[in-house]
């Protein structure tokens, strides 16, 4: 270590951890390790950008880690970071067994998401549509879904039974960010899905589902009012029973050749295409 690291503000606020057995170390690797959130309520997260847009989003932090030949990391954002907050500096050795990435990128954290109901998601309805997963199994499309719910105007995001948390690292890096300032609730918190359904429709909702290749083409569905959009598991798609709670079918038109689309593209697709239509017709009267 350089005396000028040494002698840097941000190197004195750091605290060396050595053992596996550090409270919040083992909190990190749990986290990260279950995909849920620790006992106090704290999500794991690393890498650069991603404890950037965590920042930028506001979250509170808990605690933030720094791997120890990439401190040079803790100049950059312990003056973002209140006096309140846990500064350890961790051993590369430590710090690589706790992080998922294989090639870390040297900082980590533990942060307090946001919290909504399915009530937060019904008062953005004048905003956009909700929209329902229903066993998106694959990180990489969750995180691509919760990213373009941001972009296109979503309501929020309501995670079905069998879908992944949204707790996981793949599912947060993916999102770009997105998973800290959308609105996500987990169904089975607000009940199950089937009985989210129907406080949906009794709010007057209309269910949606999406299909490969039956229903109406996307470009003549009618987006514009107070809907629910239901995408479906990769290779499954969307359950019998939760089809037949549905209003209508949409599908997005494409090459026959191609079996089906993305979940996180045709996610993308009916979510621009429900944000096109909302610009035409224009802001909700009261």
């Amino acid at each position: 270590m350089s005396r000028t690291s040494e002698s840097a503000p941000s190197a004195q606020r750091l605290r060396r951890i050595e053992g596996r057995h550090n409270a919040l170390v083992k909190d990190l690797r749990q986290s990260f390790a279950h995909a849920e959130l620790t006992g106090e309520g704290d999500c794991a997260i690393e890498g650069v950008r991603i404890v950037e847009e965590a920042i930028r989003s506001g979250l509170r932090f808990r605690a933030i880690f720094f791997r120890e030949s990439n401190q040079n990391h803790a100049e950059r954002f312990l003056p973002q970071i209140g006096a309140h907050v846990e500064t350890l500096l961790l051993p590369d050795k430590l710090f690589d067994s706790v992080v998922p990435s294989e090639t870390p990128q040297g900082v980590a954290a533990l942060v307090r998401l946001k919290e909504f109901s399915l009530e937060d998601l019904l008062e953005r309805l004048p905003v956009g549509p909700i929209l329902i997963t229903a066993g998106l199994q694959d990180p990489g499309n969750l995180g691509t879904v919760l990213r373009s719910a941001e972009a296109f105007g979503s309501a929020g995001v309501l995670l079905g039974e069998g879908t992944v948390s949204p707790f996981n690292s793949k599912v947060i890096r993916a999102s770009a960010g997105s998973a800290f300032r959308l609105p996500v609730v987990r169904a089975k918190s607000a009940g199950g899905l089937d009985e989210v359904c129907e406080r949906l429709k009794a709010q007057a909702v209309r269910l949606i589902a999406t299909s490969s290749h039956k229903g109406a083409p996307l470009d003549q569905a009618n987006l514009s009012g107070r809907s629910a959009i239901v995408i479906g598991s990769e290779g499954a798609g969307i359950s019998r029973s939760l089809a037949a709670r549905t209003d209508d079918t949409i599908a997005i038109p494409h090459n026959p050749q191609v079996e089906s689309l993305n979940a996180g593209i045709a996610a993308s697709i009916v979510l621009y295409e429900a944000a096109r239509q909302r610009r035409v017709a224009g802001p909700p009267r009261d």
